[in-house]
Formats: C-alpha cells, structure tokens, sequence
C-alpha cells in the first residue's frame, strides 16, 4: 500500500468516526397500533447535504415473517391486531444526492414492544349471500374463565353492534353473525374485538383488524349452469353470480369440474371439450371466485351437479347429430327419384269412371232390388191381418215367397 493509500484510508475513518451515527427508538400506544417512532444525531449540515433513509424491519410474537421497509419518515404506525408484541431494529443510512451512494450508516437499533395478552387467535371474517357477515373465532387455553368475548364493527362512519353470537359449549361468545347489511366495496369493514372480564367493570382488551369487503366475500356459485353438445364436443355454460363488487366479465376466475377429468381454471363463462364416452352419470360442476379486480381466496361452493350422461342422454344427443344429416340427405335422394321415375304421377293418378253398360246394369239392379223390397212388406201387411185359424196356412205362403225371392236374386 502506498504512502497516499494509507493516508487516505486513514482520513476516510476518521471521517466515519466523526459521522458515527447513533439511533434512539421508543414507542407510543394508540388502542390497537403502536408509534414506532426513533432519532439520530445527525447535524443539520448533513441532513442538509445528503439524502436520509432508515431501514425498518420487525417481526410480531409468535411469528417467523420478517417484515421490511424503507423510509425517509422518522416513525412507523404498527397494526398489533391479536399480536401481543413485536420486536423491531433500524438502521440509518446517508447517501450521496448526487450518485446515490452510500456516504455512512448507523448500526442497528433494537427495540421490543410487548402488549397486553390476546386471548383470541384464528380470526376469520367472510361476507356472503351479498348482505350477511360472519366472523369466528377460537379462546386460547390460557383464558381466564371469567372472560367474555363482544364483538362490533366500524363501516361508512356507522357502528354496528353483534346482531347474533354464536357460542360454544362453555356459553362463550365464539363467532358473531349478522344480516341485511349494506356493504361498499371500497370501504373498510373495521372490526372491534373486545374482552371483558364478567367479574370486574374494567374496560376490557379491545383488538382491531380491518378488512376490504371485496378480499373477504365468498361469492354464491355460479347461476345457470347448463349442457349441450356443440360439434361433437360437450359445452358447459353458465353466468356469474350476484356480487357486493365489480361485476365485469374479466373479474372472475372459475373452475370447472367433470367426472373422470382433472379440475380446469378458466376465465370464460363457459368451457368446451372433445366428446369421448364418459362413465354413468358424469356430472358438471363449477365453482367462482374474484382474481384480477380485487385478490380474494376464497372460492364459492360447488354448483349443483349437471349431469352430461345418465346412462342415454349423450347417446340420443349423439345419435340424433349424428343422424340428421343422412337424414336430409335420403330425403333429398327420395324427392329426386320421385321426380325422376315420375312416381308421384302413379300415385296420384285418378280412378277411371265406369262404362255406361256398367252405369245402366247398376241400376236395373237396383230397382229388382226396390221391386222386391215392397212385394215382402205387402206379405207382411197381409198377414199381420188374417184370421186366427189360417195361421199355418200364411206361414206355409211366407215360406214359398221366400224361397221364390230367393231365386230371383
């Protein structure tokens, strides 16, 4: 190393030594969030002559996620939520406006915060059927016995109180339920979780933990679910259900799920795949949840099975496509040979009349037949009218007519 090196590097740590930075951090309590608020001893001339920024990075009790940021402002607000505490360290560091560069940075500054005991864990809140909102939750092993839970929430500058709890064995208020609510989508549910002990008159606990009513909705499954065959392929429709949100066609991600088939993701409102001989009773089903609009997790129920083979149903569907065409193709054939072979001309060809000796033996025939008719009533009329004692005498008369009638015909 040279002269010039050594004295250099010398200068710069005595420059270091003179800028040596030191950090001071403490804390102040606002109901569920805590101030992370800190100093250094920095001159105004530095402030002035380089940029500041600060390192922060803490991590809740309980918790293995480190979380991380860098500021220029001198405080930090931190949502405790059901965290009893925190541990937090900063770090101050100078740069040069110019190039950016590291100029000096402080080492780190630590600091714990610890909070009042949380006896509630595994919150968990969904709004459904557009206007209900449900919240649990489960007691920790270590709370007193004498404690219970009451639940409200802050939402468009109103305060809603617990319409319904839902307990636990113990009579313990584990979950709160409520309906016919109004939500808006862009504003935040602020949900007020308080325990009290029944035994005292003390405040009580409270914790806090907001939501955006659209991450938390569980949407309905989709409506009109429906199958048909399209080209020798299965089709599946259906529509969007009701939501508190953005209805656009582009906010929604749905799954589709058939039997024997592994679950598809689609963005469509419908989803077609080649025809092959499915088992008994394969069904359709899908399910909805919001993915590009707003990020949500929770996914809908299943809809209603649709079933696209019953033992018949694709067979007659197939068979029915399937014949149609042959169909109109041997009903064209059959009109053009018709045509051809002049077939509907025999068809429709008249009866002749009959000749007129024909006419004319007809009708002799017909007045013997009149003749003949009117000689037997006369009989009839005379006999009806001969005298008790002539009787067998008129039945032997009836017998001969008949017999000569006979042979005239």
């Amino acid at each position: 190393m040279t002269l010039f090196s050594t004295i250099l590097a010398s200068g710069l740590e005595d420059i270091k030594g003179a800028l040596r930075l030191h950090n001071v951090l403490w804390t102040t309590k606002n109901d569920s969030r805590v101030i992370l608020s800190w100093n250094n001893n920095l001159t105004e001339e530095e402030t002035k002559n380089y940029t500041v920024k600060y390192i922060l990075i803490y991590k809740f009790f309980n918790t293995t996620k480190e979380r991380k940021e860098r500021l220029q402002e001198k405080e930090k607000i931190i949502h405790l939520r059901l965290h009893s505490g925190f541990t937090a360290k900063v770090k101050t560091q100078l740069f040069a406006k110019e190039t950016e560069d590291i100029i000096k940075e402080s080492d780190w500054t630590e600091l714990t915060y610890k909070a009042p005991p949380v006896y509630i864990q595994n919150l968990s809140c969904i709004i459904y059927n557009i206007s209900s909102f449900n919240c649990t939750w489960d007691i920790k092993a270590e709370a007193p016995e004498d404690i219970q839970i009451f639940a409200s929430y802050r939402h468009v500058g109103k305060d809603f109180s617990c319409q319904q709890y839902i307990k636990n064995a113990r009579k313990k208020n584990i979950g709160c339920h409520m309906k016919e609510i109004h939500f808006q989508p862009s504003r935040k549910i602020n949900l007020n979780i308080t325990v009290r002990n029944l035994r005292n008159s003390s405040k009580g606990l409270s914790y806090y933990k907001a939501f955006t009513p659209q991450t938390i909705e569980k949407l309905n499954p989709p409506i009109n679910v429906s199958v048909s065959l399209e080209n020798k392929s299965i089709k599946i429709h259906w529509k969007p259900p009701p939501t508190i949100g953005s209805a656009r066609k582009e906010c929604f991600l749905y799954q589709v799920k058939i039997t024997d088939h592994k679950i598809v993701s689609v963005t469509a409102e419908n989803y077609k795949y080649p025809f092959h001989k499915p088992a008994k009773k394969c069904a359709a089903q899908v399910r909805v949840k919001k993915e590009v609009c707003i990020a949500n997790k929770l996914w809908s129920d299943w809809s209603e099975p649709v079933f696209i083979h019953d033992g018949k149903t694709v067979d007659i569907l197939l068979l029915s496509l399937t014949l149609f065409c042959p169909l109109v193709f041997l009903g064209g054939l059959v009109i053009y040979a018709c045509r051809r072979y002049r077939c509907l001309e025999v068809i429709t060809t008249p009866v002749p009349h009959p000749s007129d000796n024909i006419k004319t033996w007809l009708a002799d025939e017909i007045h013997h037949q009149q003749h003949m008719s009117m000689q037997m009533e006369t009989h009839s009329v005379v006999t009806l009218g001969t005298p008790e004692e002539n009787r067998d005498e008129n039945i032997q008369l009836q017998k001969c007519l008949k017999e000569f009638t006979l042979e005239d015909l």
